[in-house]
């Protein structure tokens, strides 16, 4: 027989049970339905994201060199003209990527306009692949609806009516 049975014969618990802690009630952000008028437009986002890269690297140029290696875009009502434009340009989309979260301008930054891969960038972010290519067609709807809130892109006539005869 044990010392501890003849001492104490009963031991009374005084503290309360312990509970498992509750985990935290996971919420999934609802999915917002991808608009076919919306989606229509990655392409043109893409490339005024593209013309940006290239137009805020020649920006740093001197403006008499800017002049023979302008190019008119397609995406866009801008006609870069001169150095101001550029400048007006490159400042506009830059505020534009600024009203972006931080995980979708990182998305936006490294795959439209550093040109990595989205298997590249999914795997700096140690993520399934799906899941970049989904939050990045997420983020570039995004952008693409505030470039057309902006009137940096504009909209097509015959998508305005999509479905609507």
């Amino acid at each position: 027989m044990s010392a501890a049975l003849v001492i104490l014969p009963v031991v009374w618990a005084t503290a309360a049970p312990r509970r498992k802690p509750t985990p935290k009630k996971f919420k999934p952000k609802k999915k917002k339905p991808v608009v076919p008028e919306i989606a229509f437009y990655r392409k043109y986002t893409e490339a005024m994201l593209r013309r940006y890269m290239k137009l805020s690297m020649e920006s740093g140029r001197a403006p008499s060199l800017l002049g023979r290696e302008m190019f008119r875009g397609n995406v866009t009502h801008y006609k870069v003209q001169c150095f101001d434009d550029v400048v007006i340009f490159v400042h506009d989309i830059d505020r534009c990527l600024n009203l972006l979260d931080r995980s979708e301008a990182f998305l936006i930054n490294r795959i439209a306009i550093q040109q990595y891969t989205q298997l590249e960038v999914a795997l700096m972010l140690n993520r399934p692949v799906r899941t970049v290519v989904r939050r990045y067609d997420e983020a570039l709807d995004i952008l693409t609806r505030i470039f057309l809130d902006r009137f940096l892109l504009e909209p097509l006539a015959g998508l305005s009516r999509c479905g609507n005869p």
